[in-house]
Parts: structure tokens; sequence; C-alpha cells
């Protein structure tokens, strides 16, 4: 068993992979074959590329997941202790690390496909969390088992925590009804509530949690908490690549919610830091710095 002894910022919660990038001019038909113009390969993951941006934005970040013991397993380790991030509380194993296979269109939007199946998920007792004081939690939902009793270890410390919802499945389901902040795609909103109006959809999911957010890609975000509701408009960048945007986003935000942004504040700094992550090739290549996004928004004034 791992045992968690950190004071760090941002315990991220949740998936690690490896991505294999693939620059297209268009998706390809049926027994169609296709040459890509550019190919990038790095790690990847809701959680572990939050974990990246976290560190960048200057907190002090850690991730707990899974990485085999293969080579995409040792890469990824090798770039999140490169990157600052606290790797104490990755399992590692004879099961393979998890990809992903990703196309990228010229206009930035992608196509993903992951896989794990033949990746068991983490048990309860892999890890003790007994001794962990974070300001902060984010889960994207992924790695269950672990999540659930975390959030409910979190809730007695008053450690905020922060829920990455892309899709909905077993453990973003659950999660909705254990965390603070509910981090949504108009995806996972409208699915979860039924609704297909996302404002509606936002006001159904705000009687889970104190705060939600759901993310419109360039159309910006819908944020509702319990008396207020508001609608932020996305930067204008030159996108490159949308992949990784949400994790960037979620990185951002659980960094702002450890360093005490207030909410106006908070909303605006994702927001630019999922901006600039589409501005380059790859998920992990494009998140900011501090520095980067400092700059970038005293020209947005």
């Amino acid at each position: 068993m791992l045992k968690a002894n950190l004071n760090i910022d941002v315990l991220c919660v949740g998936h690690a992979c490896f991505d294999l990038i693939f620059a297209v001019d268009r998706h390809l038909g049926p027994d169609e074959k296709g040459v890509a113009s550019l190919f990038k390969s790095c790690g990847g993951g809701p959680a572990a590329n939050a974990a990246v941006t976290v560190s960048r934005l200057g907190c002090k970040a850690a991730f707990v997941g899974y990485l085999g013991n293969d080579i995409y397993g040792k890469k990824h380790i090798k770039e999140l202790e490169k990157e600052s991030v606290i790797t104490d509380l990755v399992v590692r194993g004879s099961s393979p690390t998890p990809l992903s296979a990703i196309l990228v269109k010229p206009d930035g939007k992608r196509t993903l496909i992951n896989y794990r199946e033949s990746t068991k998920r983490l048990k309860i007792d892999d890890i003790d969390f007994s001794n962990c004081n974070p300001k902060a939690i984010l889960f994207d939902g992924l790695e269950p088992e672990i999540s659930f009793p975390l959030a409910e270890f979190a809730k007695q410390r008053g450690i905020p925590t922060i829920m990455d919802a892309g899709s909905v499945h077993y453990g973003t389901q659950k999660l909705t009804n254990l965390v603070d902040y509910i981090v949504a795609s108009k995806k996972f909103a409208c699915e979860f509530t039924s609704e297909t109006d996302e404002e509606k959809a936002a006001k159904k999911l705000s009687e889970y949690a104190l705060s939600v957010v759901v993310t419109l890609g360039e159309r910006g975000l819908i944020w509702k908490d319990k008396r207020d509701m508001g609608w932020i408009p996305a930067f204008t960048v030159d996108a490159v690549d949308t992949t990784g945007a949400g994790d960037a986003f979620h990185g951002a935000f659980a960094a702002g919610i450890a360093d005490g942004k207030k909410w106006d504040e908070l909303l605006r700094y994702s927001s630019a830091v999922a901006a600039l992550c589409c501005t380059k090739l790859g998920a992990r290549l494009g998140i900011p710095t501090s520095e980067d996004v400092n700059k970038f928004l005293e020209k947005q004034g």
C-alpha cells in the first residue's frame, strides 16, 4: 500500500494514458487509408493533464492513478517528474498503460479513441490517504473505488473537491453527490439531467453541488451556484487542437480554488488556460505556464 504523507496544493485523482496524436486533413471514410501530416506523442489522461496544468501554473500537484511498467508508463512517469508533479501515489504494475489515438483536423476538432480494457481499476486499499491534507482535490471519476471514500474523507476535513465531468459513467454519476464543485461538459450536463438546454441543465446540476460550471467550448461557459447564475464568453484564439482544453480548464480551476481566487477571476483565469491549450498540437504540449496566462490576460484588458 502506498501512503500519502503530502502537503500539496492539489491532488489529482484518476486516469493517465499515453497519447499518440496524428494531424490529418479530414476524417477518413470506410475502408479509406490516409496519411498524417504531423505526429506527436506525450502523456495524457484527464487527471494527469490537470496535474501538469496545476504544476505549470506554479502550484504543487500530485497525481494519483495507474501507469504500467511498459515503455509508455516509463515515458509518462518521466514526463510527470520533469513537470515537478509528485508521483509517489502512482501505482505501477504489469497491466499495460492505457493508450489514446487522436486524429486532429485543421480546424482543431479531434476524434479520440482510448483503450484501457485490460487495465484494472485501483482498489480502495492501494493507497492510504489518512495523512494527506491537500488544499483541493480534483476527480475525473475514472478511478471510482478510491475516489468515493476519498471524497467522503475530504468532506469530513473540509477540503474542497472538484469533479471533471466529461461524460456520464459510473464514477461521475456517483461523485455528483459527493463533491463541492461540478465542472461539466455540455454533453455530461445535458445527458445527466435529461435536458437539451444547457441553462436548464446547469440549474438542475446545481441541486447536487455548491457550484456548477458547464463548459461550452468556443461559446464559453455557464455557471450556477445556490444564489446566482452567469455566462462568460470564450477567449478568441487560433485553435490548432482542442484536445486537453477541458483538462487544462479543470486543472486551472482546481489550482485557483486551492489558491483562494475569487469566483469571477477563477473562471476568467481557467478560461484563458483552456484557450491557450488549444493553440498547440497535443493536450500536454499546449498547457501554458502562469507567465503565459498572465501575459495573455494583460493583452485582453
